[in-house]
């Protein structure tokens, strides 16, 4: 511990540049993804903005449980279905995969598809069910 303690007190340079490296990486990752909102927010959205929801999950993750009026393509066939979606390009899209992590690659799908208020939801469907928000299946 003293040698690493050593080190950062003569290259602090080095520290500094590793520190602000990092600090890029994630605000670029970050910006990447899109925009999230939380449980509660998509709740709110949903009801007083008319929000469509987009669940990107498989199949098999469908099946466990959706959010009550989600559509569901999966992000595999987003690129080539997503002419299909009959959403509202004006109002919010919400989108929905299992974690949080996918649904920013879909968020930018449908904002180069014109859909200039899609956000994703923070925490995915796993966020959705520990803050024990309503599934049907």
């Amino acid at each position: 511990m003293d040698r690493v303690i050593e080190f950062a007190t003569q290259h602090y340079y080095l520290i500094a540049a590793w520190g602000l490296t990092l600090a890029m990486l994630l605000w670029t990752e970050n910006r990447k993804s899109g925009r999230s909102v939380s449980p509660a927010e998509a709740t709110r959205m949903i009801n007083k903005e008319g929000a469509s929801v987009l669940d990107i999950r498989s199949k098999k993750e469908w099946d466990t449980g959706r959010i009550t009026g989600a559509v569901h393509v999966p992000l595999a066939d987003l690129d080539r279905r997503i002419g299909e979606l009959k959403f509202d390009k004006e109002k919010p899209v919400i989108v929905v995969c299992n974690l949080g992590q996918t649904a920013g690659a879909a968020t930018k799908k449908l904002k180069a598809a014109g859909y200039t208020s899609a956000v994703r939801l923070s925490g995915g469907m796993t966020e959705w069910r520990g803050e024990n928000m309503p599934v049907v299946k």
